[in-house]
């Protein structure tokens, strides 16, 4: 059984992700196999509880609101919107749902009041939820640990170095502390990042290290590819190619063994080959439903009909909490 570390350098993580691509895969799918069940993958929903207008510069992001995008801005979701919402994700097979605010931070407010309510109706139905509101103190993360909330999403997007190139209005040890609030709430981590916005891939490698070296790996790593919109600073950004996915995936996978790798945003431009390809490198998980936040993704019946295809089955829901992620 691969050893869980927490010590990993640079050049050890560049050695791994730098194997010729067949090796490199088949190493990923031999330890996905040694630590999970690799027909099973987890299907998350996201849904946009708050939309647009957010104070934030994200150079990718459209809900940015000094970016002109077709993005409409919508308050917060009233709670019956969003049992609404979870219902029909749990029914079309989604395990765990996941609700975006485009916050900069939480706030002690009547909108926070809110989301906790959310929290505490998604919660009784019995689905795994998650939240990714922003920057977040230790007290927030307690209280929607205590609503309920099984995990929190709050992305490093890419390495400490480059991230002033594409984000300016908050700092890197921004997002991890919020990650260290969101750990001592005893809630699972979701944390990854986003390729193709015009990083290196030495950039790639040190987020991946950064990941890899937290006192305790995420539950949930998401690989995202950029879905370039027009109006932000990275429209222009051509596609991240098949390979390059691949090889964040399996290299993902083989330095964090037991964690739950999302082969995320970018799946609309990719065929079901490629995709076979994601999972047989050590994804298993997937966005589904037919919008992420705000960008296109496949539907549930497309999904559903690849899993079918392709032998998969979908991971039934607080799975981590009938076998915790032990890390020796």
């Amino acid at each position: 059984m691969t050893a869980i570390r927490h010590d990993w350098t640079h050049d050890e993580i560049s050695q791994i992700y730098h194997t010729p691509l067949l090796d490199l895969i088949y190493e990923a799918a031999t330890i996905h196999r040694e630590n999970k069940d690799y027909a099973e993958v987890q299907i998350s929903s996201l849904l946009s509880i708050k939309t647009g207008g957010c104070p934030e510069d994200c150079s990718y992001c459209p809900q940015a609101a000094r970016y002109h995008t077709d993005v409409e801005v919508h308050a917060l979701m009233q709670v019956e919107e969003v049992i609404e919402a979870a219902q029909k994700a749990k029914s079309s097979g989604a395990s765990r749902l996941c609700m975006g605010a485009a916050w900069r931070e939480v706030r002690d407010n009547r909108d926070f009041d809110r989301v906790i309510e959310m929290v505490k109706a998604v919660n009784e139905l019995d689905m795994e939820v998650c939240c990714t509101l922003g920057m977040l103190s230790e007290a927030q993360a307690q209280r929607l640990a205590d609503a309920g909330l099984y995990a929190y999403n709050h992305n490093l997007d890419t390495s400490e170095d480059d991230y002033k190139r594409i984000i300016t209005t908050r700092t890197y040890d921004d997002r991890l502390n919020t990650l260290h609030n969101v750990r001592k709430a005893k809630l699972t981590v979701c944390s990854g990042g986003i390729i193709g916005l015009g990083e290196t891939v030495a950039d790639r490698i040190s987020m991946i290290r950064t990941l890899a070296n937290l006192p305790q790996h995420p539950e949930s790593v998401p690989i995202n590819a950029l879905v370039p919109v027009k109006g932000t600073p990275l429209a222009d950004m051509p596609r991240v190619s098949i390979w390059d996915m691949l090889r964040m995936i399996a290299t993902t996978r083989i330095v964090m063994p037991k964690t739950v790798v999302r082969l995320s945003a970018g799946r609309t431009e990719m065929s079901v080959t490629e995709q076979a390809m994601c999972f047989m490198a050590g994804a298993n998980s997937i966005f589904a439903g037919e919008k992420l936040l705000t960008t296109p993704n496949p539907t549930f019946n497309q999904d559903l009909a690849m899993f079918d295809l392709l032998g998969l089955k979908p991971r039934e829901a607080f799975k981590n909490k009938k076998q915790p992620l032990v890390e020796n």
